[in-house]
């Protein structure tokens, strides 16, 4: 059994130097402090702490969020000092510049696919990252979506219904991993067989990352993405419908896949949380966070993710002392790492 070891984090603001003719990047620029030698200095401070994750080894599976673009990714990937990391990127139309990307060694997996989603408001969406894996020790499947929901910087009440219409979007695209298509499920017999071929597919490897911008128990994620504690749905095959063999097409096509949200055993811990909020809320949130399906928790296809292996990372080097928050950057100094912890997890081969 081999442990892959997992992370996530939002970066915050790694711009490149120039200014994008897209992007509202205008404060990332040289005339306003952004240069070369402050860029220089960010990587060097991300490296830093990403080096230091799962015990000094790094992760082998690294999604992350707030990067301009692939030129700024890969040069913080080749500063890690790993040479079997490999990175997937697309460039997104996002109207501050900002993607999110994944970065995988290739010793433990082969890229298939990937993808950029986007849901349009009256502007496109940062993009919902789909990178298809296969394991090569084992040849399982991954499907990693890299997330990276509307911030909450015009305020949670105001910015939520952007976020609602993301995280619906996120449960069609984890439906389409974990169903049939219409014309794919009536074209079926109704066969003990084909009951097995419904749940190989409900049983698939599916891993979400990212800076969700909301809370596990916000209804974004809870009730829109289907992503709870709870593994009552969780632990539920698709059913045969009697007499019949498979279900029928009315019950089928209605499931919604549900999800389970690793990160509810840090919610509500005094001062324990990736982001804070400053000023008037003045509170630590979990906004960043891992959701697997239920063949990821349950280990049915090869793979597990044990919840109890998920961590915030807050080495001392970037945390504040007392309350222990995220030491921004600040191009200024130079000193300083980002506004979010990252996150950590352990996926486990299985034989």
């Amino acid at each position: 059994m081999t442990e892959i070891k997992t992370a996530f984090w939002n970066l915050q603001n790694l711009f490149d130097i120039t200014a994008s003719e897209i992007a509202a990047d205008l404060e990332f620029t040289p005339s306003q402090g952004w240069d070369q030698a402050t860029l220089d200095k960010k990587i060097e401070n991300l490296a830093e702490v990403l080096t230091l994750m799962h015990g000094g080894k790094g992760a082998d599976l690294l999604g992350i969020c707030e990067v301009e673009n692939k030129e700024i990714a890969t040069r913080l990937m080749n500063a890690l000092g790993r040479p079997d990391y490999r990175l997937a990127h697309v460039e997104s139309p996002d109207i501050r510049g900002i993607d999110t990307s994944l970065i995988y060694s290739k010793d433990v997996f082969d890229l298939v696919e990937m993808e950029a989603h986007l849901v349009h408001k009256r502007y496109p969406t940062r993009d919902l990252f789909e990178v298809q894996l296969r394991v090569l020790e084992n040849d399982a499947d991954l499907t990693v979506f890299i997330n990276h929901w509307p911030s909450r910087s015009a305020g949670k009440e105001k910015t939520e219904p952007y976020r609602l219409s993301v995280a619906d979007h996120a449960g069609l695209l984890v439906d389409r991993q974990l169903k049939m298509g219409r014309q794919d499920f009536l074209s079926l017999p109704d066969s003990e067989e084909s009951l097995k071929k419904l749940n190989d597919r409900w049983d698939r490897n599916v891993l979400l990352m990212g800076d969700f911008n909301d809370e596990p128990f916000n209804r974004s994620v809870l009730e829109y993405l289907q992503s709870s504690n709870s593994v009552d749905r969780l632990e539920e095959p698709v059913k045969k419908n009697s007499p019949f063999k498979i279900p029928t097409a009315k019950k089928y096509l209605g499931l919604q896949a549900p999800l389970f949200n690793c990160m509810w055993g840090l919610v509500g811990e005094t001062d324990r949380g990736t982001y804070y909020f400053g000023e008037a809320k003045k509170s630590m949130n979990v906004l960043d966070q891992f959701i697997i399906s239920r063949g990821l928790f349950y280990g049915l296809q090869k793979l597990q993710l044990d919840p109890a292996s998920v961590d915030i990372f807050r080495p001392a080097i970037m945390a504040t002392s007392g309350k222990q928050r995220p030491k921004r950057f600040n191009k200024k100094t130079k000193k300083g790492y980002s506004d979010h912890f990252p996150i950590q997890a352990v996926i486990k081969t299985v034989p």
